[in-house]
This record gives C-alpha cells, sequence and structure tokens, in this order.
C-alpha cells in the first residue's frame, strides 16, 4: 500500500491537502456530521522535476498594468509582500505560533496534474516545494502538455492508484480526475476544498445528480456527451456505497449527503506555520474570475470595483489567477488600485501578511476560508453580493442563487450594500 494518494490540479487544492494531512496527523476532530446511507433506488513514482531557484515559498508578486506572466509564473520569496502605501502598520499581534509537526510520516503522496495557463503553474510550483519542505512526496505531472501526455500519464498513475488504501481528490467535476477513477474504485475517499465547487458537488451527490459545474449553461455539448460514461461511473465511484466511504473534508457550510462524512478545515497547519501579520490601516480587495466564466458582465463588474475602492479606501486588488491580463490592466487603469498576482494562495498570503484591516471579496470561497485562516488577528473580511444586474443574459440560471448562497452562508463576514 502507498497510503493516501492525492490527485491537485490547482494551489488551493494542495493547500487543502496539506491541512488535511494535518488533522489527521494530530487526530482528526470530530466529524460536523454523518448521515447514515440510504437504501438505494432501484437497484512510485519519482518527485517531479522542481524549477531552478525556484524558493520554497512564495510572496505576493506586484504587477505593473499589462504585466505578462511569463513560464510558470513571478518567482518568489519567503519575504512579506510589499504594501502598497507608505508604511502604516499596527504591530501589537502576538509572536508566531510554533511550527507544527513534519508531515514526513504522513503516508501522503501527492501527484500534481499541472495545469496549462503560467499563473497556476507558478503556484503549483511554490506550493509543491512547501509540501516536500513538510516531508510530503510530491509528483508533478504535465498531465496536459503534447500529444500521447493523457494515455502516457493514466499508465504511470495505474499502479498508485490501484495501491492506495485512500485516495484524496481536490476537484469531483475535473475529467482527469473522473477518467483516472474509472481505472480503480478506491476503497476511501477524501475530497477537499476547491473553491465553491465542493458546495455544489455535496447538494449533487445527495440528489443522485451527475456531476456539473454550477457555472455551465444548457445541454451537453458534444465533448461532453463524448465523456458522459466516465462522468457516470466516476460520480458512482465518488458516492459512497457499501465498499467505499466518502469524506468530505471543508471550511464551508456543506450538509452531509447520505453516507458521507463531513470533517471541519479550520485551517490549522496555516495558522501554525505562518504569521500572524502585520496589518496595514487601509483595506485590500479580492478579486474574481466570475467575468471570464461567464457569469458577470465585465463593465458591471469594474464599476463595481471602483466603488467599492473609494468607499472603502482600497489601494491593493489581489487579482484570481484565471482573471485576465485584459481584465486586470483595466482594474489598474479605471480604479487605481495596484494589482497583486499572489504566488501562493491568499490564505497563506494573507496570515504572512501585510494584510489590510478590511479585506472586501466578491462571494466566493474567501469569505468562508479568511476568517478562518486570520482568526484572531483582527481582520475583519466583508462581502459584497452580486447584484443582478450585473450577470449576463447567457449566464446559467443557477447562478444567481448559486452566489447569493455563498454570500448568505458566510456567517464570519460582514454583508456589504453595494452604492
Amino acid at each position: 500500500m502507498t497510503g493516501r494518494l492525492a490527485f491537485v490540479e490547482s494551489p488551493v487544492q494542495l493547500l487543502n491537502v496539506l491541512e488535511w494531512a494535518h488533522a489527521d496527523a494530530l487526530g482528526r476532530p470530530r466529524p460536523l456530521a454523518t448521515v447514515p446511507p440510504q437504501p438505494a433506488r432501484g437497484g512510485t513514482v519519482a518527485d517531479g522535476p522542481r524549477e531552478d531557484g525556484t524558493p520554497a515559498g512564495g510572496a505576493a508578486h506586484h504587477t505593473a498594468p499589462g504585466d505578462r506572466a511569463t513560464a510558470d509564473g513571478a518567482p518568489g520569496d519567503r519575504s512579506p509582500a510589499a504594501p502598497a502605501a507608505p508604511a502604516a502598520w499596527d504591530s501589537d499581534l502576538a509572536d508566531p505560533a510554533p511550527r507544527p509537526p513534519s508531515l514526513a510520516h504522513a503516508g501522503l503522496h501527492v501527484v500534481v496534474l499541472a495545469p496549462t495557463d503560467p499563473m497556476s503553474r507558478g503556484q503549483l510550483r511554490r506550493m509543491a516545494q512547501l509540501a516536500r519542505d513538510e516531508g510530503v512526496t510530491v509528483t508533478w505531472q504535465d498531465a496536459r502538455q503534447g500529444r500521447g501526455a493523457v494515455v502516457r500519464t493514466l499508465g504511470e498513475l495505474a499502479g498508485p492508484l490501484r495501491a492506495a488504501e485512500r485516495v484524496i481528490v481536490g476537484d469531483p467535476f475535473s475529467r482527469y480526475v473522473q477518467l483516472l477513477l474509472t481505472l480503480y474504485g478506491p476503497r476511501r475517499v477524501t475530497v477537499v476544498d476547491d473553491g465553491t465547487a465542493t458546495m455544489e458537488y455535496a447538494a449533487q451527490l445527495a440528489r443522485g445528480e451527475r456531476l456539473v459545474r454550477w457555472h455551465r449553461r444548457g445541454s451537453l455539448g458534444p465533448r461532453e456527451l463524448a465523456l458522459a460514461p466516465v462522468t457516470s461511473l466516476a460520480r458512482r465511484k465518488l458516492a459512497p456505497g457499501r465498499h467505499r466511504t466518502v469524506e468530505i473534508f471543508t471550511s464551508l457550510p456543506v450538509e452531509a449527503p447520505p453516507g458521507t462524512t463531513v470533517t471541519a478545515n479550520d485551517f490549522a497547519w496555516t495558522r501554525a506555520a505562518f504569521g500572524p501579520p502585520r496589518l496595514t490601516r487601509g483595506a485590500d480587495l479580492v478579486g474574481t474570475s466570475l467575468v471570464e466564466t461567464g457569469v458577470v458582465d465585465p463593465d458591471e463588474y469594474l464599476r463595481a470595483v471602483t466603488v467599492l475602492a473609494r468607499t472603502h479606501g482600497a489601494t491593493r486588488y489581489f487579482a484570481h489567477r484565471r482573471e485576465s491580463t485584459d481584465k486586470l490592466h483595466r482594474v489598474a487603469t479605471e480604479t487605481g488600485l495596484e494589482v497583486v498576482r499572489p504566488d501562493l494562495p491568499l490564505e497563506l498570503i494573507a496570515r504572512r501578511g501585510p494584510i489590510g484591516r478590511t479585506v472586501v471579496s466578491f462571494p466566493s470561497t474567501v469569505v468562508h476560508t479568511l476568517p478562518l485562516a486570520l482568526a484572531g488577528t483582527g481582520v475583519k473580511v466583508a462581502v459584497c453580493e452580486i447584484a443582478p444586474e450585473w450577470i449576463r443574459r447567457t449566464a446559467s440560471p443557477r447562478a444567481r442563487g448559486f452566489l447569493a448562497g455563498v454570500a448568505g452562508s458566510a456567517t464570519l463576514t460582514e454583508r456589504l450594500e453595494f452604492g
């Protein structure tokens, strides 16, 4: 047995795998909820390559308007991100907590199914190095580059997948993960957060529906139809059954589907490993990829960012890794905000600091995760709901209700009235 095998495709997924391993090593906290199963209706790869010169950690990377990311993102270091305005700190916070214990004996092997976009690859490189520093085995798979990459990756991972006693996945909607799970149905499955997709996964699992991302619209296209058999089989292997247990490890408000266990992620590893941060006296804004996913109108989004920055005295805009360069250029030139492209997930950047005393975000995972990662620091996290007129007519009919649910269920944040 190779122990625990994790498949990740984003920096946040890898962070949450480390949080899961940390909680498991210390003795898992009591599950939030466990629902009994209901009767059915009707029936060792070597470590991957390291980027030359890539340090163990990363820092927020400040970019001038229009700058483009290079190959795998910009280099970083362990120093805190530079402030956008002249130094204005409040330094009355407690000393950093002791380092958490190493995860070297967690029996964890993380496989990075590397994406193609440069910003995601850059953040994943740095998260992979942080994981290695914690004693975790990490394999880097360029699973999407070159002809034959899919077949080669499936062949290399079939053995470790069959030998794993637990499989941890960060994105149950990933076609790559679904294809891998058709090779072997693990007896124990853990799903960790990959943004708000976890909420939709749990809801669809409870309703017995096919796995479809919440922002997808309309009927199945040719690609989805071709992969429908894989998706159907993967759904069964991501669901609890007679010979399979399923755990959802999450910081989001998720009700346990029948037969699953939901365990709380309180970002204990992040809080033990980093910070507490120094605080600026201003505010920071958190960007979102809702424009890129076709949910929000770009002009309405820019108008909202401008109003929020002026109202709250914000000077920095932390970009989502999937935001387009053109949109970020508009943010910088039309709002005057300094655009910051983080080299690590925002939870780590914020915990290391410096960070504003107020962090303003649109509905996204961070309105749930940042209050946990920044607990005890005095930082206030506020959420600005998406106005109906911002949503594009071509967006999924579920978009408005889903985003309202993300904001409304964030009990540790302050709600903002837009105007």
